[in-house]
C-alpha cells in the first residue's frame, strides 16, 4: 500500500510460447522465471497482493509454491499470443477483486521474462506513480546506439536502404539523441488508466531509467545472457 491505495501485482505467464516452449517455467540459477518473479514481488514494500495470471496449471503450482496466488485461470479467449496486455490484466484486477472483495488501485505487471529486476526498481517506479500526475510508470532501458532507429537498414530484393533516410545524415554517434526500449521490469498503472483508458500507457506514461545489464527473455541465447550476468555477479560479490 501507498499512501493509503492497494497496489496489486499481476505476473502474466500463459502456458503457450513459440520461441521456447512454456518459457514461463524455465529455470534461471535454479529457479523457474514464474518463480524468481514472485521472489522479487514478495519483497516489493508497496505490493499487497501478487497474483499469477496464467491458463496452465502448472504454473500455477509453480506460482503458488513460490509464494504468489493463483486465485483464478486466465480465460482461453484471452490467452492467445494476439491478447494485448491490457486485456491480461484487467481481467486479472477485477478476478482478484471479486476472490478479495476489495479495491485495488495501483496495478504492476512484473513479467517473468525479466528475471534480473530487483524489488527497488519496482518500488522506483510505484512511487513515481504516486508522486507525479500520471497515468502509468513504466521502466526502460538506454538503447545501445548500434541500435538506434537511425542506424537500423531495410533489405528489400537484396537490396539495403535506410529505415529512416535520416540515418543517411548519421556519421558518429555523438549524433544520435538517446533512445530508450521496455525491459519488461515493471509496468505501473492506475485503476482508470487500465479500465476507463483500456490501456497500459495511458495519456501520460511516465519513465524509470534503469541502468546496467537487463535481459528481457525471447531465446535461448537470452537464458544463456541471463545466466552469463548472474554469474558475473556472482563473481565480482565474492572478489
Amino acid at each position: 500500500m501507498i499512501k493509503g491505495k492497494r497496489v496489486l501485482g499481476v505476473i502474466p505467464a500463459r502456458g503457450g510460447s513459440k520461441g521456447i516452449k512454456l518459457k514461463n517455467l524455465r529455470t534461471v540459477a535454479g529457479r523457474p522465471l514464474v518463480a524468481l518473479a514472485g521472489d522479487v514481488a514478495r519483497t516489493v514494500a508497496e505490493i499487497d497482493r501478487c497474483v499469477v495470471s496464467t491458463d496452465h496449471p502448472e504454473i500455477a503450482r509453480v506460482a503458488v509454491a513460490a509464494g504468489i496466488d493463483a486465485p483464478f485461470f486466465r480465460p482461453e479467449e484471452i490467452s492467445g499470443d494476439r491478447i494485448g496486455d491490457a486485456e491480461v490484466l484487467a481481467h486479472a484486477l477485477l478476478a482478484t477483486e471479486a476472490d478479495d472483495g476489495l479495491r485495488y488501485d495501483i496495478v504492476v505487471m512484473l513479467q517473468p521474462t525479466s528475471p534480473l529486476r530487483e524489488a527497488g526498481h519496482v518500488s522506483a517506479a510505484i512511487r513515481m506513480l504516486e508522486h507525479g500526475r500520471w497515468d502509468s510508470v513504466w521502466t526502460v532501458s538506454p538503447t545501445d546506439s548500434k541500435g538506434h532507429p537511425l542506424k537500423q537498414l531495410t533489405v528489400e530484393d537484396g537490396a539495403i536502404g535506410y529505415w529512416d533516410d535520416r540515418g543517411a545524415q548519421i556519421i558518429a554517434r555523438q549524433q544520435l539523441s538517446p533512445v530508450f526500449h521496455r525491459n519488461g521490469i515493471a509496468y505501473v498503472m492506475t485503476r482508470e488508466c487500465l479500465l476507463d483508458l483500456h490501456s497500459i500507457k495511458g495519456r501520460r506514461c511516465g519513465a524509470v531509467v534503469v541502468d546496467g545489464e537487463h535481459v528481457s527473455i525471447d531465446t535461448e541465447w537470452d537464458i544463456e545472457l541471463v545466466e552469463l550476468v548472474l554469474r558475473r555477479r556472482g563473481s565480482e560479490g565474492t572478489a
